[in-house]
C-alpha cells in the first residue's frame, strides 16, 4: 500500500473532468424530440394543466438531463476511482464481466462494482449482480483455489448502515472512498478538484440546452399544436399510444405472365 498523493487526484480531475462536460453535451446534441415524446406519459402533462409547448419540452429535456447526467458522471467517477486505487493497491479495471474493480490487500482479492449512489438497483438486478460475483470467484479461483476472495459494491456517495451483505460488502460515501485509498478523509477532499472550470463549462453546457429548448419548441409547436396554437392533445397522444399496425409479409399476388401464340 502507498500514501495517496492528492496532487495526483488533482491532476487527473483537471486532465480528465473535460470529459463529462463533454458527454453533457453531447446527449443534448444526440436528442430527439420524437423518440422522447414516445417514452413520456401524455396523459400526465394534462393533468398537470401544462399549457404551452414550453413547458412540456423543458419537461422533458430537464427529465432526460437529470437521469443521464446520474449515468454519466457515476461513469466518470469510477474511472477517478479505479485511477485512485491503483496509485494505492496497484489496482486495475478488471477483465472479468461487470466487475469493474480488482486489487490485492491484506492476502485479500477484492472484486467490486462500482456504483453512484446506494439506491441504484430493484431486487433483480441486485441478484444479477450477486451472481455476476459468483462467477467472478470462480473465474479467479481456476488459477488458485485457495485464493481469498471478498465481493464489493462499492456506491461514490450515501450510506448503508449494514455493509455486511452475506454474499457481498456494501461500502457507501465515506466507506467506500476509504476502501480504495486507505485515506477516510478522501471523501470531502475530493470535492474541491471536481469544481475545476465548472462554471466556464457549465456556460458553455446552458448555451446548447438553450439552443435545444429554442428548437424542440419550434418543433412541438409546428407538430403539435393547432393553427390557433393550443396544443394538440389527441395528435400527442396518438403518437404515443396509438396502435401501429404490423406491416405485412404478405407477397404481392403476381399475375401470370400472358402466353403469346405462334
Amino acid at each position: 500500500m502507498k500514501k495517496l498523493n492528492l496532487k495526483d487526484v488533482l491532476q487527473y480531475v483537471e486532465k480528465n473532468i473535460g470529459k463529462f462536460h463533454e458527454k453533457r453535451i453531447q446527449s443534448l446534441d444526440d436528442l430527439k424530440l420524437i423518440k422522447v415524446l414516445k417514452r413520456k406519459n401524455p396523459y400526465l402533462f394534462k393533468a398537470k394543466y401544462v399549457l404551452t409547448a414550453d413547458q412540456i419540452v423543458r419537461g422533458i429535456v430537464d427529465a432526460h438531463i437529470s437521469s443521464n447526467e446520474e449515468t454519466i458522471f457515476g461513469d466518470w467517477l469510477e474511472g477517478l476511482a479505479i485511477f485512485i486505487n491503483g496509485k494505492v493497491y496497484g489496482g486495475r479495471k478488471s477483465g472479468i464481466t461487470n466487475i469493474d474493480l480488482e486489487f490485492d490487500n491484506n492476502g485479500i482479492r477484492n472484486v467490486v462494482t462500482i456504483k453512484s449512489g446506494p439506491n441504484w438497483g430493484n431486487s433483480s438486478q441486485i441478484k444479477k449482480m450477486v451472481a455476476d460475483f459468483k462467477t467472478a470467484k470462480r473465474t479467479l479461483r481456476t488459477s488458485n483455489s485457495l485464493l481469498n476472495i471478498v465481493a464489493v459494491n462499492g456506491c461514490c456517495y450515501g450510506r448503508d448502515n449494514k455493509s455486511d451483505k452475506g454474499d457481498y460488502y456494501k461500502y457507501c460515501g465515506q466507506n467506500f472512498w476509504t476502501f480504495i485509498s486507505g485515506d477516510p478523509n478522501l471523501y470531502t477532499e475530493l470535492i474541491e478538484p471536481l469544481g475545476h472550470k465548472a462554471k466556464e463549462r457549465n456556460d458553455d453546457f446552458m448555451k446548447s440546452y438553450s439552443q435545444m429548448i429554442n428548437k424542440f419548441t419550434k418543433e412541438f409547436t409546428t407538430d403539435f399544436c393547432d393553427k390557433n396554437g393550443a396544443i394538440d392533445w389527441d395528435k400527442l397522444i396518438k403518437l404515443n399510444s396509438a396502435i401501429v399496425e404490423p406491416k405485412s409479409n404478405k407477397l404481392k399476388e403476381r399475375k401470370p405472365k400472358a402466353t403469346t401464340t405462334t
